[in-house]
């Protein structure tokens, strides 16, 4: 797709002559000087191509500049839509560096494993030819792509009206692709006069889909269901969701992550009512509507069992009232973030000799320490660190009249979302806000005088020549930045990276590239995933397994294994399928000479008393039972034998045998299971006895 375009598509980060110039880094094309080379061949180089428009690319091959001992040995590549805010290839879970050539010649070609959509693309050399330069030439392989796009300005919604007004479906295929700057905001969302509702909504930069296909009258069927997928999702980049449901049986997949669930309840049928709203919750009064944000952002190729929401919407057949005019293209974001490494800093100059020290900013990270701002003033130093997932501020002066001030602010702030920074200094009073929290900002009267120094380093310092007691107490930030304010001015940090402002060492910018990785958890059993920035680990504290992933069951998995280890009857917690999906439950292990019992138990009282009811007025018990179906399966599965009793005293009442036609209401219904042999003839499905429905007359 390179090979056609006009010289003006391609840019780099220099040229070491007009004749080095990147329209010539066409693959087996030998104009100019054979292809292009950078003026310095160092990490801060790129070569990049403007596709025109957006389209799926699939593969890249590159080779060596032409007759000349400059090839790229290692690389990396980046795409983008707008030539801003890059997102870097990634595979297996990782920033992904491709192998490159090893002569000048030969053509070496990457497939990738998932397509991605973009109209710009830039490649990062990272390694070459320790005899030569950085040389290149290179192709981009793929095809046309096409999407409607809608642009949600986090005021209104759009509205899909049923034609018949109600919506009762077995089956749900949903799809779409999302991109946003904002944490919160609901995606979309119908619901049904019987309770019946659907939401797909983002929580704190991951997705969330709630659903519930209806409970009963008696409280004892409870359909809500949510899952939490994904995070990281207000990254201003593409996600696609696909939602597929048939019955209970969900499929949620989130930029190619599979997860699959089944819904709570007994119920198969979603039941909606009138519409199915997108960009949030249209205001129907109902305090579940009033707080939750509307989607900021855009949305491409929506579909909805058949239905391409975006062509409808273009062509005027949908309910768009509540949107104003509709805007078909995405408004882009122009925040610029900042990626760090462990070796990273970013100087930022500021005005010397003033008496107010001002300074705001975002970051996210995993990381609970690191450098987040360095400035030498007058005398002295001031920091902002991260320690312990809090944001602590040391101001340091031999101007000060007193000690040293140490505030800290915030909990849990290397939770990889965005959190906000603002300090501010002056004569006799320093504070810190965190998250634009007014109300919880820490405020100190010390008695200080600031006078600011004509430097800012963030993410990072170098020591320089300074005594220990002005150096910061950490080196490194890993992480991203990004909305620097120095003196209450936005730093432009395009011209920092054209080396126009400031300076700056290893960062990225115009790309935040963290990852995350628990995601797709690999913590099993429930076990709680942590993080920092290049390794995770699971809890598996009150999951009942251990291990690394929290794979080994620490139960035993039956009454009969407990026996053998010596133990006598008591409870025991079991374990059936070991390190398999089913959870570990508690039983009593009855443990006779010739035979072990394992009795699960419910919590229903041993004696439970119902008083008279009618026709019109039922009596329901409920017994809950210490374990699931598919647990107590695994348990009869291996069993010789399995009972169930359940017993019941009358007085005064009518009884099964003699139903009568002129005294009093008949009994409903009656469930008193036999004796069965579990391999012939399981028995579980009446072990797990969710109800008993009694009807009791009287003379």
């Amino acid at each position: 797709m390179a090979a056609p375009l006009q010289h003006s598509s391609f840019t780099s980060s220099s040229m070491f002559s007009s004749s080095y110039a990147p329209g010539y880094a066409k693959l087996n094309k030998r104009g100019g000087s054979g292809g292009w080379s950078p003026l310095d061949s160092d990490h801060y180089q790129w070569l990049q191509v403007d596709l025109g428009i957006r389209k799926q690319v699939t593969a890249v091959a590159t080779q060596g500049r032409y007759s000349s001992s400059d090839w790229v040995t290692r690389y990396r590549l980046l795409y983008s839509d707008t030539g801003t805010n890059w997102k870097p290839y990634h595979q297996d879970g990782n920033i992904w560096a491709f192998v490159g050539n090893t002569n000048t010649e030969s053509v070496v070609r990457h497939d990738f494993q998932q397509a991605v959509v973009a109209r710009y693309l830039r490649i990062i050399p990272l390694d070459w030819n320790g005899e030569g330069r950085i040389g290149l030439r290179f192709e981009i392989y793929g095809c046309p792509y096409w999407a409607d796009v809608i642009n949600f300005d986090g005021q209104g919604v759009i509205s899909y009206r049923f034609r018949n007004k109600k919506m009762k479906t077995l089956k749900d295929v949903i799809a779409l692709k999302f991109k946003t700057s904002e944490s919160e905001g609901v995606i979309f969302h119908g619901e049904g006069q019987q309770g019946d509702y659907i939401t797909l909504e983002l929580q704190k930069a991951k997705l969330v889909l709630s659903l519930n296909l209806g409970s009963n009258q008696y409280g004892s069927i409870f359909g809500h269901t949510s899952v939490t997928s994904g995070s990281l999702l207000d990254d201003h980049h593409w996600h696609s969701v696909v939602i597929e449901r048939y019955g209970r049986s969900i499929n949620l997949t989130l930029d190619r992550h599979a997860q699959h669930f089944r819904t709570n309840g007994e119920f198969d049928h979603l039941d909606l009512d009138y519409e199915l709203s997108f960009g949030g919750m249209p205001f129907s009064g109902k305090p579940t509507s009033s707080n939750r944000k509307n989607f900021k952002g855009c949305m491409e190729s929506i579909n909805y069992n058949g239905n391409n929401i975006t062509d409808l919407a273009r062509r005027k057949k949908l309910d768009t009232s509540n949107v104003g005019k509709l805007n078909f293209s995405c408004v882009e974001s122009h925040t610029v973030p900042v990626f760090f490494n462990a070796t990273s800093y970013l100087q930022l100059p500021g005005r010397a000799g003033r008496d107010v020290l001002s300074v705001s900013f975002q970051f996210r990270t995993w990381n609970p320490s690191g450098l987040l701002l360095y400035m030498p003033v007058e005398d002295g130093m001031a920091e902002a660190c991260l320690s312990d997932g809090k944001v602590a501020l040391h101001v340091n002066s031999t101007q000060m009249k007193s000690s040293p001030i140490e505030i800290a602010s915030g909990l849990g702030l290397n939770d990889g979302q965005w959190h906000d920074v603002r300090f501010l200094a002056k004569e006799n009073f320093v504070m810190l806000t965190i998250d634009r929290d007014e109300a919880s900002a820490v405020r100190t009267n010390t008695p200080v005088q600031i006078k600011t120094g004509d430097k800012y380093y963030f993410g990072g310092y170098l020591p320089r020549a300074r005594s220990p007691s002005a150096l910061p107490s950490q080196r490194t930030f890993q992480g991203c930045m990004q909305l620097i304010h120095v003196d209450d001015q936005l730093a432009d940090l395009h011209a920092v990276e054209q080396g126009r402002l400031g300076s700056f060492e290893n960062v990225s910018i115009d790309m935040c590239a963290i990852i995350d990785r628990c995601m797709p958890n690999h913590c099993e059993h429930g076990g709680r995933c942590s993080q920092t920035w290049d390794s995770f680990g699971c809890s598996c504290d009150g999951t009942g397994y251990t291990g690394a992933t929290c794979h080994t069951s620490i139960y035993e998995q039956s009454c009969e294994a407990y026996k053998h280890l010596g133990k006598t009857s008591d409870s025991y917690w079991i374990d059936p399928d070991g390190s398999g999906p089913l959870g570990p439950f508690k039983v009593y292990c009855n443990m006779t000479e010739d035979k072990v019992w394992t009795t699960v138990g419910h919590d229903l009282q041993p004696q439970t008393s119902v008083s008279g009811s009618s026709q019109d007025r039922r009596r329901v018990l409920q017994l809950n039972y210490s374990a699931t179906m598919e647990q107590i399966s695994a348990v009869t599965g291996s069993a010789e034998h399995c009972e169930q009793q359940v017993s019941y005293s009358c007085r005064m009442s009518r009884l099964l045998k003699t139903p009568g036609k002129t005294l009093g209401p008949r009994p409903v219904l009656h469930r008193s299971p036999q004796d069965r042999h579990c391999p012939t003839a399981p028995c579980s499905e009446y072990l797990l006895l969710l109800s008993v429905v009694i009807s009791v007359g009287t003379r």
